[in-house]
């Protein structure tokens, strides 16, 4: 696991699941700017073991990941997380030959092609924003 340390200036957090460091380290500078607090993990298990804190899940805002996972495919990696943490939205980032993962979709679960920094921030964005909306 990856943290940036850095002063707490909001009380959220984004779990990026990647597991190519190259486009994890990318993503993490693309949503630091959103959320300062970006923990980058390369396993799902990590991520699993994570969201059963007590204190990590507090501040858990937002989960991201991509559809192809080592030792769990991204759908079953989804409903685990989603087993855990049914009220945190998560984030499949997908290339345009992933278009059937759409049609298993679960609530709370959005998909994107996201291929740009403006696309991810601004669909990042967008879920912060629909979160902090329902919960208050």
């Amino acid at each position: 696991m990856q943290r940036l340390i850095r002063p707490k200036v909001s009380m959220a957090t984004i779990l990026l699941v990647d597991e190519n460091p190259l486009r994890a380290s990318l993503r993490q500078s693309i949503l630091e700017r959103a959320v300062p607090d970006v923990v980058r993990v390369s396993e799902p298990a990590e991520a699993l073991c994570l969201v059963e804190s007590v204190e990590f899940a507090r501040t858990l805002r937002l989960v991201i990941t991509g559809n192809h996972l080592t030792g769990i495919t991204g759908p079953e990696f989804v409903s685990e997380l989603r087993a855990r943490m049914p009220r945190v939205p998560v984030l499949v980032l997908m290339n345009n030959e992933e278009k059937q993962a759409k049609e298993n979709a679960q609530p709370g679960v959005s998909y994107s092609y996201a291929n740009s920094p403006e696309e991810l921030r601004a669909t990042v964005d967008d879920l912060l924003n629909k979160t902090t909306r329902q919960s208050a």
